[in-house]
């Protein structure tokens, strides 16, 4: 084999020149972002006592490049390095913590993780976190979490720092940790969450920890389908009840100027209908995928509710699943109105070209009668014609008849001379017409 690459003028060991066993093939530009992205959000050890805070923002393309500037600012005023160009997450470490920042679709995230205190659950926030004067939000805020990461059960006192009427408890990864929340917003604004750690190593209660800001975040997103599904709701009422009016009035109009007005406003529902629902594609479109990623994560973290309590899985999905049902029932109402749509505005614009094509046979049939009409005068003049020129052929004989009389020529009488040609003049010229006509005819 290796003979064979010889004689083709290669060798084996190309690459040992480069101090490489292998040579150095073209990379595609994806190669570096693609094996970068697996270990771009990596989970982050997070030993106990730790309290996390993280934000959510939405942001549009404009917004987050502006975001990115100023995070790049905020850097290297502290020392440190921001962001490459064209990055989507980044770390710097802040008051005894880590800030993790990252770009997503339609928002963006801070997470900041510091020690905790130990005086009581929901104690003081720490006084170094970042989220202060000086932050400046890239974006409306839309999510804020404040969870709590403690050793051991911490006792029961930590539940009178929840609402019972929504209070989840559940165990994670087979009972090595357990979580609590009510989803509600605190004093502060912010979404408390305690995870108590029993058997979890660092690394595990990381991952646990962001998959449970992954939670809420996601969740609350998806739930921004369900104001998109409202605000249409009405608009779709209407176009239905204008539909269901147009095609009454089809059934009791069949004159061609009213079947093109109703034409007209079909064709305007049904672009008033496919702009709405082209704007909302991409919400209900990412309210879904939003879905998914809660199940996916609630699964991951293999959750079961505590003996006598309500889980996670249970309460979300008793909230998300109406909300992700009404989504589907808005894009199936839209998607059925446009079929109705169509289908009502094909029939009306055959019908009316129905009633175009006989107006068409009806001119089509006046030109026929009158083009007979022009063929029947035209035949009238052509008889005339040859009366006309035969007139004027024999006057042309009878002036020839009569200067050859004068000359002395032996010739009959020039009237007789005249009046024997007319008859074959005037079948000549007949017979030149009629061919005149028939080759016409042919052309």
């Amino acid at each position: 084999m290796t003979e064979h690459f010889q004689s083709r003028g290669c060798s084996l060991d190309q690459g040992s020149e480069n101090g490489s066993t292998f040579p150095a093939f073209r990379t595609s530009p994806l190669r570096e972002k693609v094996l970068g992205e697996v270990h771009a959000r990596p989970f982050r050890p997070l030993p106990c006592p730790r309290t996390v805070l993280h934000y959510a923002f939405l942001t549009d393309a404009e917004e987050a490049a502006r975001d990115h500037a100023w995070l790049s600012e905020f850097c290297i005023s502290r020392g440190g390095h921001g962001p490459a160009p064209g990055a989507r997450h980044h770390t710097v470490n802040f008051g005894g913590g880590t800030l993790s920042w990252e770009q997503h679709a339609e928002f963006t995230t801070y997470t900041w993780d510091g020690s905790a205190h130990e005086q009581t659950i929901f104690g003081q926030v720490p006084i170094k976190h970042p989220f202060g004067a000086a932050f400046r939000a890239p974006g409306d805020l839309l999510v804020a979490v404040r969870l709590e990461l403690r050793g051991g059960d911490e006792g029961k006192e930590w539940r009178s720092q929840f609402d019972e009427a929504s209070l989840t408890v559940s165990n994670l990864e087979d009972g090595a940790a357990m979580v609590a929340t009510d989803f509600r917003q605190d004093g502060d604004g912010l979404t408390r969450v305690l995870v108590c750690n029993r058997t979890l190593s660092d690394v595990q209660s990381g991952a646990v920890v962001q998959r449970l800001l992954e939670v809420e975040t996601y969740r609350t997103l998806a739930m921004l389908g369900l104001f998109e599904a409202t605000r249409l709701q009405p608009d779709i009422r209407r176009f239905e009840i204008e539909l269901a009016e147009l095609t009454g009035q089809m059934q009791e109009t069949s004159a061609l100027g009213a079947n093109q007005e109703l034409l007209d406003k079909l064709s305007g529902l049904a672009a008033a209908l496919e702009a709405g629902a082209t704007a909302s594609t991409f919400r209900f479109g990412a309210s879904r995928a939003y879905d998914q990623i809660v199940r996916a994560r609630l699964e991951t973290l293999r959750e079961e509710a505590a003996p006598g309590e309500l889980s996670m899985a249970s309460f979300l999905v008793r909230r998300l699943a109406p909300a992700m049902r009404t989504c589907q029932a808005i894009e199936d109402r839209q998607a059925m109105l446009s079929r109705k749509l169509a289908r009502a505005t094909t029939l009306l614009r055959t019908r009316v070209d129905v009633e175009l094509e006989e107006q068409n046979r009806s001119l089509l049939e006046s030109m026929n009668r009158r083009a007979h009409l022009q063929l029947r005068l035209q035949q009238t003049v052509e008889g005339l014609s040859v009366a006309a020129v035969s007139y004027y052929v024999v006057g042309l004989i009878s002036y020839l008849a009569k200067a050859a009389k004068e000359t002395g020529l032996p010739l009959p009488d020039s009237n007789l001379m005249t009046g024997i040609s007319v008859p074959l003049v005037v079948l000549v010229i007949w017979w030149t017409v009629k061919r005149i006509r028939q080759q016409h005819g042919e052309h």
